[in-house]
C-alpha cells in the first residue's frame, strides 16, 4: 500500500509557505502520495474544524499515514490521532509543536479539554519533535513535554527561529524516510 502523508500549517499558515512545499516534492519523489491542505478559518482556528477537515482528507488512518504538522497543526494532529480509537497511524512529525495555548486566545480552543496522552500514543506508532534552540515562541521545554507523554524523538536544530522562513527542512523528511523504512 502506497505510503501517505498529510502536511498541517499552523495559525494564520498556509499549505507551501516556507519548507512544506518543498517537504511535499520531496516526499512526492520518495513515492509518497501527500496531501497539504489549507485549513479552515486560519486566522481564528476552532479545534472540531480542523480536525474535521484532517479526517476528511484522511479518510481510513493506518500505518502507512505520515502526519507533519507545524506549530498549531501539530496539536491538531494530535488531537485527529486521539480520535482514532484503535485505528494506528505510522508517525507523527510536530515541527515548533506545544501542548497548551501559550496564552494565547485564538488557541485555547484547542486546549478546552486535557490531552489524553494515552490515547495519543497508542494511536501512533512513532513520534518526532523537531525544535529550534532560538524560537522566539516555542520553548524547547515542549520537547521535553513531548519525549516525556509521547516517548518522541526529539530533534533540536539551531537557529531555525519559529521554522517560519526556511526554505527546506531536512531533518523531517529524513525522519519520515526512516519511520517508514525508505531510508
Amino acid at each position: 500500500m502506497q505510503k501517505r502523508a498529510f502536511i498541517i500549517h499552523g495559525w494564520n499558515g498556509r499549505p507551501n509557505e516556507a519548507w512544506k512545499g518543498w517537504l511535499k516534492r520531496e516526499l512526492e519523489k520518495n513515492g509518497f502520495e501527500v496531501f497539504a491542505p489549507a485549513m479552515p478559518n486560519p486566522a481564528n482556528p476552532k479545534m472540531k474544524e480542523w480536525v474535521m477537515r484532517i479526517a476528511e482528507i484522511v479518510g481510513n488512518a493506518d500505518e502507512n499515514c505520515c502526519f507533519i504538522g507545524h506549530s498549531l497543526g501539530c496539536i491538531a494532529i494530535l488531537r485527529y490521532i486521539e480520535t482514532l480509537n484503535g485505528r494506528k497511524a505510522g508517525c507523527a512529525v510536530l515541527v515548533a509543536g506545544f501542548s497548551d495555548d501559550l496564552g494565547i486566545e485564538e488557541l485555547h480552543d484547542f486546549f478546552t479539554k486535557p490531552i489524553d496522552w494515552n490515547k495519543i500514543k497508542s494511536n501512533c506508532r512513532e513520534f518526532i519533535a523537531i525544535h529550534s534552540d532560538n524560537d522566539p515562541y516555542i520553548a524547547l521545554r515542549y520537547g521535553d513535554i513531548f519525549r516525556e507523554k509521547l516517548d518522541a524523538k526529539v530533534i533540536v536544530e539551531h537557529n531555525m527561529l519559529h521554522f517560519s522562513e526556511s526554505a527546506k527542512l531536512q531533518s523531517a523528511l529524513e525522519s519520515i524516510l526512516e519511520t517508514s523504512g525508505k531510508v
